[in-house]
This record gives structure tokens, sequence and C-alpha cells, in this order.
């Protein structure tokens, strides 16, 4: 099988570590957050073909494993309930590895990432470090990691004597950005990775800038990104 023009083959013995369920169908089914490009959308205004990193990813895996990866939308913060549930074998969905989350899912980690900021084509509102943010209005994702590094951002406005953040948090990504469009915010806050793409692609790199670095994000190192595996799923993992 092919995979973006790199032929993959199938490998029996990992295929043999797959649990017998998963064996028999085929098939894992994944629940992903869509869109948050470049790692998961639609390939095009009102096409339900899902493109992206996490998808090619999930189709080269399977190749090696002699199945298909069944990506399927599911909200950001359903994922892993849902995982628990048993309604999916697994996430790739830009996820965040996390000593919380891995009491829900293990994970087979595969790139790390920073946060970066995503604001309006030449930055008007000059966000610069950290602390250019306190005072003002910012969106991001419910349930994310990204959520949960702006609520230790509050502590560092305070210990400064700066006003703290205002925080809006919005079901999709793609809604943070609308209210960054539409002025509600000053930036929007999420994964360096999307926010470079979207800079480079929104209308044609018009829209939007990119503001990454340590510097503008303050004290994060780069987090591990991976594939959420159910644990109820025994094998699958290892495979």
């Amino acid at each position: 099988m092919s995979v973006q023009g790199i032929a993959i083959s199938a490998s029996p013995e990992l295929a043999a570590k797959l649990p017998a369920d998963i064996r028999k169908a085929a098939v894992i089914r994944v629940a992903s957050d869509i869109p948050y490009p470049p790692f998961e959308m639609y390939e095009s205004e009102g096409s339900k073909k899902i493109v992206g990193i996490d998808v090619d990813l999930g189709a080269a895996v399977g190749a090696r494993l002699g199945i298909r990866f069944d990506f399927q939308a599911q909200k950001f913060d359903g994922i892993l309930p849902a995982i628990q549930a048993g309604k999916f074998d697994a996430v790739m969905s830009a996820m965040t590895d996390k000593k919380e989350r891995e009491k829900a899912v293990d994970f087979v980690d595969y790139i790390n990432a920073g946060p970066g900021w995503l604001v309006k084509k030449g930055n008007p509102d000059g966000i610069k470090v950290v602390t250019d943010v306190c005072g003002k209005a910012v969106s991001v994702q419910t349930g994310t990691n990204h959520q949960k590094i702006l609520d230790q951002r509050q502590e560092l406005c305070k210990s400064q004597g700066k006003p703290p953040i205002t925080v809006m948090a919005f079901p999709k990504d793609s809604e943070a950005q609308l209210a960054l469009r539409s002025g509600k915010v000053v930036a929007d806050f999420l994964d360096e990775v999307t926010a470079v793409y979207v800079s480079e692609t929104a209308e044609g790199g018009t829209v939007f800038d990119a503001v990454t670095g340590r510097e503008a994000v303050g004290e994060t190192s780069a987090s591990p990104i991976g594939i959420g595996v159910s644990k109820s799923a025994s094998g699958l993992k290892e495979a």
C-alpha cells in the first residue's frame, strides 16, 4: 500500500499482536475532533472526507498492521468518555499525552509540540511576551491542555501585578478562531503547529499571524502528542 507516495508493507508479526476482535473486523475505530488543521480537517468546504497529519499517519499504521483506521468526528471533550464507553478503539486528535489522560487511555506518542498564539494579521495588539495578554481576552478550545496552561498564566499575571486574562473557551478551535476574526479576543491559544498552518493557509495567509516561542507562550516545554489507545483493547498499544 502507498500513503502519500510512500510504499508500506504489511507485517504479519505486528498484526498478530492485535486484539482478536479488531483483527477480525480489520478496522480500528478512531475518534477525532474535526477540524483541527493540519492534524485533521475536511478536504474542502461541504466535504465529509477527512484528511490531515493524523489521517495519513493512521493510514500508514493501518497499512503496516493490515487493517483500516476509520476516523469519526467526536467533540474533543467527549472523546475519552466515548473510548471508555467502548464506542471507539483509539483517539487521533492532536491530543497531548498528560498523566491525567493516561488514566483513561494508553498513549503511543509521535510528536512533540509546544503552544502558540494565533493573532490577527500584523499582530495589532502586540502580543510578543506571555504577559502581553494579561488584562485582555483570548480564546481557547474547551478541555484542552492549552486551557489548563492559561489557568497557570493567570498566576503569572497576578504575580506581576497585572490584571487577569479573560479566557473565552469554545467547543471547537474553529469557533475560537471566529472569536479572533470578529474582534472578541486578541488571540487564540492552541498548538504551535496549528497556529502556523492556519496563519499560512487561511485566505491565502492574509488573515492571521502566528506568534510562537518561549518568550511569547511562557515557560512551557514542548509536550508529547500521541495516539490514545483503549485500555480494554489488549495488545493494540503494543501493535
